[in-house]
């Protein structure tokens, strides 16, 4: 069982930054692949971001590519998502999920909100 839990969610004006962090109890971390995903309300939840646990590659949904950058500290078994250039669309729920080595997402945080004023 892999417990998420994720921080640093808040309030920010447009063209802010923020970084979300999510800490991962799994014993065996680096064998994750870890993501990010948002939720806006009335809206599918989009996929964000995600690196892997082969070889810490990262990929970015088409939202995220160019602004937030997704990086994992395996020796603390937490994963960052650092945001920049932020839009009101960015609005949303964000949540930390974990898929052990290359198999579907099975762990998922409680979410924290980020809020983009215009």
């Amino acid at each position: 069982q892999v417990q998420l839990v994720e921080s640093g969610g808040g309030l920010v004006q447009a063209g802010g930054s923020l970084r979300l962090s999510c800490a991962a109890s799994a014993r065996t971390f680096s064998t994750y692949t870890m993501g990010w995903f948002r939720q806006a309300p009335g809206k599918e939840r989009e996929f964000v971001a995600a690196i892997s646990w082969r070889g810490g590659s990262a990929y970015y949904g088409n939202s995220a590519e160019g602004r937030f950058a997704i990086s994992r500290d395996n020796a603390k078994n937490t994963v960052a998502l650092q945001m920049n250039s932020l839009k009101p669309e960015d609005t949303a729920i964000y949540y930390c999920a974990a898929a052990l080595l290359d198999r579907e997402y099975g762990y998922w945080g409680q979410g924290t909100q980020v809020t983009v004023s215009s």
